[in-house]
């Protein structure tokens, strides 16, 4: 998988891409990710790339021209099954989502800035929208970090044990169960002694229901429909 971000503060992405699983992912050849400095198609001896918005109002926005000619730029080089801008208003990331897109094969994402992106890029150009939660960001770039990590760690060989995704929160919407490891005492706090029973089978039913009980708890809304 390749996946192309555009921002103007690539620095903010090299430490969160660079290190742990994401990296192994680079290193293994399963994930490519490349950072595209907007600035360098930008406007003038300046290199602008926001301007004021029409209509007036507080905040610059990014401007049309230098994120066209970079996303033309991208195509012109490969297909991209899917243009993603990162906003607060888009489509709220999920489990599903991200199993989704691990699928594909070129990925662009657009990190905005300022007060956002131009909106005939919206309409135009983006072919989908991802928001992280109801807040806002001073950008899109830890956004984009964050969905690079939660499509990266889903491709196959990139976890040394391939069925651990598969055991995560919110797949089969369910929260994952409780997890325990050595020592198997620590100031009488035990672990449960089906764990170390060695039936796996009655382990297994016994995560199932830990992870009902605790969705059911924390997350009674994934549940809805399903009971």
């Amino acid at each position: 998988m390749r996946i192309d971000i555009i921002t103007v503060l690539p620095e903010l992405l090299e430490s969160p891409l660079s290190h742990s699983i994401m990296q192994r992912a680079q290193d293994k050849g399963l994930l490519e990710v490349h950072l595209q400095n907007l600035r360098e198609y930008g406007i003038g001896k300046h290199r602008q790339v926001d301007d004021y918005q029409y209509g007036g109002g507080a905040g610059m926005v990014m401007m049309l021209e230098p994120l066209v000619n970079c996303i033309e730029d991208l195509q012109s080089q490969r297909a991209y099954d899917e243009i993603i801008y990162m906003t607060p208003d888009g489509e709220r990331l999920h489990q599903g989502l991200s199993n989704r897109l691990s699928l594909k094969e070129n990925l662009m994402i657009i990190c905005g800035h300022y007060k956002g992106i131009d909106e005939r890029i919206r309409e135009h150009l983006v072919t989908m929208e991802i928001s992280i939660g109801d807040f806002v960001l001073s950008g899109g770039e830890l956004p984009a970090a964050v969905l690079v990590d939660s499509i990266g760690r889903l491709l196959p060989g990139v976890l040394n044990d391939e069925t651990s995704a598969l055991l995560d929160s919110f797949q089969d919407n369910l929260l994952a169960p409780p997890v325990y490891t050595r020592p198997e005492e620590f100031r009488g706090w035990k672990v449960p002694d089906i764990l170390k029973s060695g039936n796996f089978k009655k382990i297994e039913e016994w995560r199932m229901d830990k992870a009902v009980e605790r969705t059911r708890a924390r997350r009674p809304d994934l549940l809805e429909g399903e009971e």
